[in-house]
């Protein structure tokens, strides 16, 4: 009996992903564990992997098809001795059991299978008809005031995809009322909408789905999360002074830089205050017995934040080492869901910018992220004396609901005393 191969949930928040490649093709043989198609997701690029032996029947989503929701199938397999006759007859049988072992694998720790998404919609008035389309497609088409029930739809089952989007012609789109094309919000008229009414020049910038994550993720931990800031100094002579002596002693097994300092020194700082190293949990609190630091990673298609775990028990070397890969394969794209999800504290340097100070947002359901600036040269009182000395600003975000003001006080203050004093982190 032919199997059927759905699009894998690769993270407990995914509801769809884009099929990047298939590395099999129609006919193929497989066998399990074989890599058989690569999925992008919000986060990173994972490699899907066959569950069952057998002969790829039908692939039903082409490669580079955005979209694609959780759950939905992708291709057929064939048993040793079906022919593609039984593939028909299959698909055609509405009533036809779909196993969730059936799924691909992902080669990564499991994950939870978030239900397929409603894909259909209403028809545009006067018909009755359903119009099949990607969510990315439907985005695309009401921002560009697109009639989808009048757009020839050239993915799977003539689903209407992005392509046949942009490729609209003028036309497609249904007389607009005196509204302009773009519907007003509460705060007014979309940007584009602005931008097309007063003839500003522009370029579209497609919308990844790492973006859409981290706007929907920010968006709602800056309108649910009460959050308050504090602030410190940090002398970092001495840390500058350790740094280059280890350095210049390691022989090239490894190269600290200051973030490395200040993810130790987070670490130490959450043992000695385990009240800040907290996450709300609606009904409950959660306190974590480990340090496991979150560190904000750049990458081409926004930000990502791969953790260094249990990180009080690692070593200014190891940390070093640890981070440098993880940022790399952030960058590539290849973490894996384990790598970047979790965490219960977050760090955010924007130090090596030139920035001084900020205030992050926090990170949900962490309860603290420590925004750091770069170390300034500028005049310090010293024994009575103005000098010039080394001074790193820090501003902790905190949330109110679990950390209040004098425990995010006295973590900041355990933070400084490691800045400042770098060999208390090598104990």
């Amino acid at each position: 009996m032919p199997t059927k191969i759905l699009m894998p949930a690769l993270s407990p928040t995914m509801t769809e992903g884009k099929l990047a490649k298939w590395t099999k093709k129609e006919g193929d043989k497989v066998k399990p564990g074989e890599v058989i198609a690569e999925i992008e997701t919000d986060k990173a690029t994972m490699e899907v992997e066959a569950v069952d032996a057998g002969r790829i029947g039908k692939i039903l989503v082409p490669a580079g098809t955005e979209g694609v929701p959780v759950n939905k199938l992708i291709a057929v397999l064939l048993d040793d001795g079906e022919d593609m006759a039984a593939i028909d007859a299959f698909l055609a049988n509405d009533n036809t059991k779909v196993t969730p072992m059936a799924q691909a694998a992902v080669s990564a720790p499991s994950s939870v299978s978030v239900p397929t998404q409603n894909t259909s919609a209403a028809a545009a008035a006067g018909s009755s008809a359903r119009v099949f389309a990607t969510p990315l497609a439907r985005r695309i088409a009401k921002d560009k005031g697109v009639n989808l029930s009048a757009v020839k739809g050239t993915g799977p089952h003539g689903r209407i995809v992005k392509a046949d989007i942009e490729g609209a012609k003028a036309g497609t789109a249904p007389a607009p009322s005196a509204a302009p094309r773009a519907a007003a919000t509460a705060s007014g008229p979309s940007a584009r909408a602005l931008a097309d009414m007063l003839g500003m020049a522009y370029e579209a910038v497609p919308v990844s789905g790492m973006r859409k994550t981290i706007a929907a993720r920010l968006s709602e931990s800056k309108q649910t999360v009460p959050h308050f800031y504090l602030t410190v100094d940090c002398r970092i002579d001495a840390l500058m002074a350790a740094r280059k002596q280890m350095n210049d002693s390691a022989n090239g097994k490894y190269k600290l830089s200051v973030n490395d300092f200040v993810i130790k020194a987070v670490a130490a700082a959450l043992m000695k205050v385990p009240a800040a190293n907290m996450a709300w949990s609606d009904t409950e609190m959660l306190q974590y017995k480990n340090a496991d630091i979150s560190v904000a990673v750049a990458t081409p298609t926004g930000l990502i934040t791969p953790i260094v775990k249990a990180a009080e028990g690692k070593g200014l070397a190891a940390i070093s080492n640890e981070m440098k890969d993880l940022a790399t394969r952030a960058r590539d794209g290849k973490l894996k869901p384990s790598e970047y999800q979790g965490g219960t504290f977050s760090i955010s340097n924007l130090g090596m910018y030139g920035i001084k100070d900020f205030a992050a947002i926090i990170n949900p359901p962490q309860g603290c992220i420590l925004a750091v600036g770069a170390g300034v040269e500028q005049p310090v009182v010293e024994n009575g004396q103005i000098v010039v000395g080394n001074v790193m600003s820090v501003t902790l975000s905190v949330d109110h609901r679990v950390v209040d003001g004098a425990v995010g006080a006295e973590f900041l203050k355990a933070f400084k005393e490691c800045i400042e004093n770098p060999v208390l982190m090598l104990a």
